[in-house]
């Protein structure tokens, strides 16, 4: 990354120079929503920043919410630069507003390009591909005058009952670890010129929610902590310069992240080594007061959050307000408010937005190359679908088959985007002016707060949700228009749903089939923020099975004896079992977003041969959740005790599908090596495609500590590599892991690794092994306390 053009001397003395009241303002966001006017003339909001100077006189830290503001490339760019202006007027020495977006699936705009949720990115084993799809979300970023971009989430996720699974990057700390840093490099860059900011969320534990719930409780240990859910915000420090954290929801051991010293300061700062800006996630600060109860009031909140290391309240100014008055008072040190402008400052000078010091960014607009979006769209699509199981059934011939789909996801483009999509963002003022203009019933517009709408129900929606995916992503095929592209003749019968309005009609189920030499189903669950949706922010389910009738309609397909293909929309693990039961084959499509439909047909067809790898474990029964590959010793589904401690009504203890599996329309064979050489494992693997077609797969290298006086993984993912093979063809790889990546907290608080053997192992799933070996490796402290 690069360094501002004047040092920490010079933001110091920039901060000296503030009044306590603009301090307070560059630690505070100020939402674009307070802006947005509407003429009647044009299609989407349009901002007055003329509002500013009154409502903002002591300047602007964050503007935030910038994503409702525009409804294209050009008139975002606009209102943007209006507001920068505007800020510029009223702030001190020109400083500008750090403008935040969203990044997840893409820079969070309708007009700009939505890749596979993060979920589907870690599918593909492919950190290349996710560095070239962040450049591009990058580019829209510097392209419309954000600054800042909050992505990526680097929560490790391993309860599929949790919504928003679909954001992250699965339930492995090496798998989130390797994505995230190619994520933070492809939107950083090596220049600024050329990147924005990062921002990695939700520090820390934010995923691992008791029970399932959204902001609930993190009940794990500080070792579990320290050496698995921070090691992707470790490396993304460490290795590609992350310049900015956002806090978590939730409360560790009674304190809330947002005010938890030891959390913010002592492991994020201290430990982990990062010395950027921490901003709220939204509404964080608040929570203080009104879910956790640790502060009584606007000022003692402020106190609370900024003591234990957070800079900025985001989205706008509700207890930040009261910095002023908690300085004067003496319940707050100014040298406590100091430091956190220092790291806003410093950001924003790395940013280009102080004139004073550092050289102001071009402000001619850079084209994003839609193309090169398309190509990572498509790349990223294909080799994220994973292929649970087949019989033999797929790939399908084109010989005239009588081929009859059905299921409530084939003819819908809404069901393949997540939350944080451009579909998603253009669902949530239509949502909002429902609720507010009375359309909603049972729902009181007077008492009705914006979360609410994440769990409302909007009957009758979603023919409009579903007419505004189309027009949003107009050249965008559904399954059924996908496949009927390979094969005009394939027939759509709409079956099942995703809300069991009335018993399922066995009768048409048999009619619809009766006559077919094969059936497709297409089902799975809707994702997002508004709607009818089973999954996304705020949305837990106890049980995350197929919603509606759709495993009935399976089993009754099943039941006439049809070959039957079903393709499973989701982004999170789902019960399969009754899925897995009735079909022949059975596809995930991990919402592949406008890529999705032509991408399901030419796997189905065989243009392209699966090789997507699951990134998070898919369970037998609710009752084994959290289910992970990487459990300790004495516990979970592979502790070497077997049986005697599982679960008596199920006989089978495993998972229904284990992390890293992904089957092929080919077959690959391995052997290999290991040896520990100068502090790494070094690891030779020749791998095979001993099939009959072309394909690619992921190498995967886990490692095992036989011995340690902390009670370790049964495995680690150490390693892995994607590699593409024609039939018969065959490639030898030497994959290097330093041995940090097997450190974990000793007895005496250092971050280590005692001397003993390690099992090394290789293959295709982390129930897939096929070679292993043991190292015995040396002591190898790590050098800091």
């Amino acid at each position: 990354m690069p360094t501002p053009s004047r040092g920490p001397e010079e933001i110091t003395d920039l901060v000296s120079r503030l009044t306590l009241e603009q301090k307070a303002a560059q630690l505070t966001g100020f939402s674009a929503a307070e802006l947005i006017i509407r003429d009647g003339s044009t299609p989407g909001p349009l901002p007055d920043p003329s509002r500013i100077a009154a409502l903002r006189p002591h300047g602007v830290g964050h503007l935030s919410l910038a994503w409702f503001l525009g409804w294209d490339a050009t008139s975002l760019r606009e209102a943007l630069a209006s507001i920068q202006e505007a800020v510029r007027e009223v702030s001190p020495f020109g400083i500008g507003a750090l403008v935040h977006n969203e990044g997840i699936n893409g820079f969070l705009h309708a007009y700009a390009a939505q890749f596979p949720t993060a979920w589907a990115q870690a599918a593909t084993w492919d950190p290349g591909l996710v560095e070239r799809s962040a450049s591009i979300t990058s580019a829209h970023a510097r392209d419309a005058g954000v600054q800042l971009l909050f992505a990526p989430v680097m929560d490790i996720s391993r309860d599929p009952r949790w919504g928003r699974v679909h954001e992250t990057y699965g339930e492995d700390p090496e798998l989130a670890a390797r994505m995230s840093v190619a994520y933070v490099r492809g939107v950083q860059g090596d220049d600024l010129e050329k990147g924005v900011l990062a921002a990695g969320k939700h520090f820390l534990g934010y995923g691992a929610s008791e029970g399932g719930l959204n902001t609930a409780i993190t009940q794990l240990g500080l070792r579990a902590l320290v050496d698995e859910y921070a090691e992707p915000f470790r490396r993304a420090i460490a290795e590609a310069g992350l310049v900015a954290v956002m806090n978590s929801y939730n409360e560790i051991d009674g304190i809330p992240s947002a005010a938890s010293r030891w959390l913010l300061t002592d492991l994020l700062r201290g430990q982990l080594g990062f010395d950027g800006l921490v901003v709220s996630d939204y509404d964080a600060v608040n929570l203080l007061r009104t879910a956790y109860r640790t502060a009584a009031d606007e000022g003692a909140a402020a106190v609370q959050a900024l003591t234990a290391g957070l800079d900025v309240e985001l989205p706008s100014a509700v207890n930040f307000t009261a910095i002023t008055t908690e300085v004067e008072s003496g319940r707050l040190e100014e040298k406590v408010v100091d430091l956190a402008v220092a790291r806003v400052l410093t950001a924003k000078a790395r940013a280009g937005l102080i004139p004073a010091f550092t050289r102001p960014r071009a402000t001619e607009p850079v084209p994003v190359d839609a193309g090169q979006a398309a190509e990572i769209r498509k790349a990223i699509a294909a080799r994220s679908l994973v292929l649970l199981d087949n019989d033999g059934t797929l790939p399908l011939a084109s010989t005239g088959l009588r081929v009859v789909v059905t299921g409530p996801a084939a003819d819908e483009l809404r069901i393949h985007f997540g939350a944080y999509t451009s579909v998603s963002q253009s669902e949530m003022p239509l949502g909002m002016r429902a609720v507010m203009s009375g359309q909603v019933p049972g729902v009181d517009p007077a008492k009705f707060v914006f979360t609410d709408l994440f769990q409302t129900r909007l009957p009758g929606f979603d023919p409009v949700f579903e007419a505004e995916a189309h027009k949003i992503h107009p050249e965008a095929a559904t399954i059924v228009e996908a496949l009927r592209a390979h094969d005009p003749k394939i027939e759509f019968v709409p079956l099942g749903g995703f809300e069991a309005e009335r018993p399922l009609d066995a009768a048409a189920v048999r009619d619809a089939v009766s006559d077919a030499d094969l059936v497709i189903a297409a089902v799975g669950e809707r994702t997002g923020w508004v709607g009818n949706n089973t999954a996304g922010e705020g949305q837990s389910t106890a049980s995350p099975a197929l919603p509606g009738d759709q495993e009935e309609l399976l089993t009754l397909i099943a039941a006439e004896g049809k070959p039957l293909v079903t393709v499973v929309v989701s982004g999170r693990p789902l019960l399969l079992g009754p899925a897995a039961e009735a079909s022949n084959a059975l596809l995930l499509a991990p919402l592949l977003g406008e890529e999705a439909g032509p991408a399901i047909a030419a796997a189905l067809f065989g243009a392209v041969n699966p090789s997507g790898k699951l990134p998070s474990t898919f369970p037998r029964s609710a009752g084994q959740i959290p289910i992970y590959h990487g459990h300790h010793h004495g516990s979970g589904y592979a502790h070497p005790t077997g049986t005697r401690h599982g679960y008596g009504d199920l006989p089978t203890q495993g998972p229904l599908y284990a992390f890293g599996h992904g089957l092929s329309y080919t077959s690959f064979a391995l052997d290999g090596d290991a040896a520990y050489d100068d502090g790494k494992v070094l690891t030779r693997i020749r791998v095979r495609n001993t099939g009959p077609a072309d394909g690619e797969t992921v190498v995967q290298v886990y490692a095992r500590v036989e011995h340690a006086t902390v009670v370790r993984p049964v495995r680690q993912l150490l390693q892995f590599e994607r590699v593409p093979l024609t039939a018969g063809e065959s490639r030898t790889l030497t994959l290097e892991a330093p041995l940090e990546r097997l450190h974990y907290t000793l007895p005496d608080g250092r971050r280590g690794l005692e001397a003993g053997d390690v099992t090394v192992l290789a293959g295709f799933g982390s129930d897939d092994i096929r070679w292993t070996t043991t190292l015995t490796l040396p002591t190898h402290p790590h050098q800091e306390s």
